[in-house]
């Protein structure tokens, strides 16, 4: 049957791309696994940054629109997980330079397989779930970072889960870096005001940034209360067919997100440490796994989070300081509210309210 000449046409596809053997997907927590930060936050749309679902990043801008965005266990079938969007505060008076985007940031070192900016330069296909409260139109903005080089897609959501496939020109104009900078964003524009809709659509070209044309023709996420927007089975592949999306385990999903942003759990041992002076303590923390560059602390800091604990007694403690951070482990210091001596031994802990993160995001 014609049916199965195409399959076998696609199978074919597949197999002279060699999509079969080997990782696939580019992306990193496509299927929502990992939230090491939350599981929910509030008032998503004040402010950009990582608030839940690791390598999924709020961009926004200027809106009073507010959302709440949470890691969901209501995927579609093979998925337990989604990432959600919940307007919680409308806007629908939309000022020009308003935003809200959802990105997923890649470096240049894990996609030269896409050969871009050469003469072999491949397709690749993006495919992804969505589903929301009603019809809408969003769009996926596809940017080369290193060369400002745009490809936009409309996509459209029903109230039922569906899988968007989309599959990019190959673009022969500009090459990846091959460094751990950023290379590539895959943005989903929910909510853009006039400085990036005015302009004319055009689908799966590569041009340089236009802000007119980066979301026409888009729903405004922020236009009810009632709007949601649910995301997950994000894969990105080199060549023209949407391979079923690759689940890998937990645990190298976690191993994989660590790469950019570690979180120790409250009520943990941190390390061993001592004191090198009297009132000054140190640990050195070793990452689970190497990570981007050297990363910045991100911790809690409040009235006795943290406790040194030494041979007689115990030195509560409110925060830390961090030098000597490399890719591999970093060393922590505190000089406030300490009372042990030189070259006594402590072990570090953090206590109920103590969060010590490492932050080495794209």
């Amino acid at each position: 049957s014609m049916t199965k000449a195409a399959e076998l046409a696609k199978m074919g596809e597949v197999l002279t791309n060699g999509q079969i053997g080997g990782r696939r997907n580019i992306v990193i927590n496509g299927a929502m696994q990992v939230a090491q930060r939350a599981t929910s936050a509030t008032g998503v749309g004040s402010a950009g940054g990582y608030f839940t679902l690791d390598r999924f990043r709020i961009n926004t801008g200027a809106s009073a629109g507010r959302a709440t965005m949470t890691q969901t266990a209501d995927g579609p079938s093979g998925f337990a997980n989604c990432l959600k969007l919940d307007c919680t505060t409308a806007d629908t008076s939309i000022a020009a330079g308003e935003n809200l985007i959802i990105t997923h940031r890649i470096e240049g070192q894990d996609l030269q397989q896409i050969k871009k900016g050469t003469s072999d330069a491949e397709k690749v296909t993006i495919s992804f779930y969505v589903k929301g409260n009603a019809s809408a139109t969003y769009m996926l903005e596809v940017k080369d970072s290193d060369n400002t080089r745009l490809n936009h897609n409309q996509f459209a959501v029903t109230t039922d889960w569906t899988r968007i496939v989309i599959t990019l020109n190959a673009d022969t104009t500009g090459a990846f870096d091959d460094d751990n900078a950023l290379s590539l964003e895959l943005s989903f524009w929910l909510h853009a005001g006039s400085t990036f809709t005015s302009g004319t659509y055009t689908s799966n070209t590569w041009a340089g940034q236009t802000n007119a044309n980066r979301a026409v023709g888009i729903t405004s996420f922020f236009d009810s209360t009632n709007r949601t927007f649910f995301l997950t089975g994000l894969q990105l592949e080199v060549g023209s067919v949407a391979t079923p999306f690759e689940h890998r385990s937990l645990g190298e999903e976690l191993a994989l997100c660590q790469r950019y942003y570690y979180r120790h759990a409250t009520a943990t041992l941190i390390g061993n440490g001592g004191y090198q002076t009297s009132g000054h303590i140190e640990t050195v923390v070793d990452y689970p796994v190497t990570m981007r560059t050297g990363p910045s602390l991100d911790h809690t800091s409040g009235t006795n989070y943290y406790r040194a604990k030494r041979l007689d007694a115990d030195d509560d403690f409110n925060g830390f300081d961090i030098a000597i951070a490399s890719s591999r482990n970093a060393l922590l210091y505190q000089t406030s509210n300490l009372s042990g001596t030189a070259g006594d031994y402590a072990r570090i802990y953090c206590l109920a309210d103590g969060i010590v993160s490492f932050d080495a995001e794209l």
